[in-house]
């Protein structure tokens, strides 16, 4: 089979954020090689088609190949993560079969409020929370309970999430809503912080939806504050990330992995994923509190979906493949239903 593996690349300077933010627009690449090697194991004829400043050539390159599917990696376009969705509508519009979710999903997941807002319309715990746009009063938070965590409410990758994230005080709360304005340029979500255990919840839609082992995140006791900020993620060097780690399988009740696994695949169906996304969640007495919906997650090798996949008994060849399969399965199904026509 042609697959192109399409991922996206990032010019030195992006127009909102942190500098530092680059470090995961970078991994594209990486993630693309990977998936790319397990795909010529398996045997497939694949291309790395890169997606830059130019979205001609870049289309030009994807008809010359002319693939039977595309593995969709595609973070956004050329430094700008809320594109990502219009990538996925390129495909769209070209007609061609892609991996992993649609446009109108990769919208709603990566805007925090809307998903908390249909999360609460569909009965499923998330914590309470306020929105602060840019150029407006504070909101009225009184009915929240320190310690609050605050949050770009449309960015992913942790990008904006450090310690001073989570506020003892509406002046530090005010401190940082106004940091999220000023170098990201969009809208804070204000946050209850639920103090409880991390999970990261992968779920694979082959044939059906099936919830692979879940993994815990663990924080060292000397952390300044129990999150996964951006440095847990992207800096080596740092004592967050040397303080936090994942562990797969983790122990939980036979109730609470039930809970947590109806929730999670609740949330997969309710935003319309696609294929496979991962589904990030505090439990705190029993009660699962959806964080984020996560959907074209990293699917690096050593990133967390690749690991319950592994735990799972699947190698990171037979992961790719899964997806694979559900890709090309949409594609039969789509012929079958315009022949009946």
């Amino acid at each position: 089979m042609r697959i192109a593996v399409c991922y996206n690349h990032t010019p030195e300077h992006s127009a909102r954020g942190e500098t530092r933010d680059r470090i995961a627009d970078s991994g594209s690449f990486a993630q693309a090689q990977a998936v790319l090697q397990a795909l010529g194991q398996l045997g497939h004829d694949a291309e790395l088609i890169v997606l830059s400043d130019n979205l001609r050539t870049f289309i030009s390159r994807l008809e010359n190949f002319s693939p039977d599917l595309i593995f969709n990696l595609c973070e956004g376009f050329w430094g700008d993560a809320h594109q990502e969705m219009n990538v996925a509508g390129v495909f769209e519009l070209l007609g061609m079969n892609y991996s992993g979710s649609q446009p109108l999903c990769l919208g709603l997941t990566q805007n925090k409020l809307l998903t908390k807002k249909l999360l609460l319309q569909q009965g499923l715990a998330t914590p309470k929370f306020r929105l602060a746009p840019p150029e407006e009063n504070l909101p009225d938070v009184a009915e929240l309970r320190y310690p609050l965590i605050v949050k770009p409410a449309w960015e992913d990758a942790s990008q904006g999430i450090e310690a001073a994230s989570v506020v003892e005080s509406l002046r530090l709360m005010s401190d940082r809503v106004a940091y999220i304005h000023e170098v990201y340029r969009q809208p804070a979500l204000i946050e209850e912080f639920i103090d409880g255990r991390e999970l990261n919840v992968a779920i694979l839609a082959d044939g059906g939806l099936t919830t692979l082992p879940i993994a815990e995140i663990t924080f060292a006791a000397d952390l300044p504050r129990p999150i996964v900020c951006f440095d847990s993620k992207w800096t080596p060097e740092s004592a967050a990330y040397r303080g936090t780690k994942p562990v797969c399988p983790v122990q939980l009740t036979a109730l609470e992995t039930e809970l947590i696994s109806e929730a999670a695949q609740s949330a997969f169906t309710l935003l319309n994923c696609r294929d496979y996304a991962r589904i990030d969640i505090r439990l705190r007495d029993r009660t699962p509190y959806i964080l984020e919906v996560n959907a074209n997650p990293d699917i690096s090798p050593d990133a967390g979906l690749a690991r319950s996949a592994g735990a799972a008994g699947l190698s990171y060849p037979q992961l790719i493949e899964k997806i694979v399969n559900c890709t090309s399965k949409r594609k039969e199904q789509s012929h079958a239903s315009a022949a009946t026509l």
